[in-house]
């Protein structure tokens, strides 16, 4: 009596399914790649200087030789140096708005999903310090009323006031002082939100604490906007939703 053979795994079409990323990239030419990483380059210099000197301060030879591209090679890519600062404001503005209100579509009530936002900002800025100091600079210009977290924040507030959910008449003034808050939060989280450094040292030796700055800000601006403490202290602990890498 002859049996029947066991059909194989189809390890190779697995394979070939989890090797496809690897070989797009592969198919990538090599003049495409090295543009795109020539770009990438250029963005990340002037995002490290204008963070610490703004636009307006620095120049695009400064730009060129701190990502060591020749500075003809910068207009290949940008055009001029407002043309770079708009692609930075899109990607510190826009590109992260985007992914937080990704990250709360599905989030009803508006007061955990200003909290979100607010933590989700303050815990990148702690990871990626030069984006926080850009953030924090460009956050206290007119500029922000035009870009994605500006807008947003804006536009959460003004929800919430119609549903009467946060208290308060005058959407921009709560903008102002909600902004305000963040950006100061991120200042503190940069100075105080490593418990090695010498800045901790001073606030311990004062009698504070710089842990759970991103919680403890979402918590007062809760409170800010009318909660009471405690349910605005829930929620601003409440586990967050995880964000997708590199947002």
């Amino acid at each position: 009596m002859r049996h029947a053979m066991p059909k194989p795994t189809p390890k190779r079409a697995t394979a070939k399914a989890s090797a496809t990323p690897d070989a797009a990239a592969e198919r990538e030419p090599r003049g495409a790649r090295r543009k795109r990483e020539t770009r990438a380059r250029l963005l990340e210099a002037a995002l490290r200087l204008m963070a610490h000197k703004g636009m307006e301060g620095v120049a695009i030879n400064e730009i060129t030789e701190a990502a060591d591209v020749g500075f003809g090679s910068f207009y290949n890519h940008f055009e001029s140096k407002e043309a770079i600062y708009a692609a930075l404001m899109d990607q510190v503005f826009e590109d992260f708005g985007d992914a937080l209100d990704l990250l709360v579509r599905d989030v009803a009530d508006v007061a955990e999903v200003v909290a979100i936002c607010v933590r989700h900002t303050v815990l990148r800025a702690r990871r990626e310090p030069v984006w926080g100091q850009f953030l924090i600079r460009e956050g206290f210009s007119a500029r922000v009323l035009e870009r994605g977290l500006g807008q947003r924040l804006l536009r959460d507030i003004q929800r919430g006031i119609t549903a009467k959910r946060f208290s308060g008449k005058d959407p921009l003034m709560s903008f102002i002082a909600v902004g305000g808050t963040v950006l100061a939060s991120i200042s503190a989280e940069l100075q105080f939100g490593s418990a090695q450094g010498p800045q901790a040292a001073v606030l311990k030796a004062l009698g504070h604490s710089g842990e759970g700055l991103a919680d403890r800000a979402a918590g007062a601006i809760l409170r800010a906007l009318g909660l009471e403490p405690k349910e605005a202290d829930a929620i601003a602990r409440r586990p967050l939703p995880v964000v997708e890498a590199g947002a």
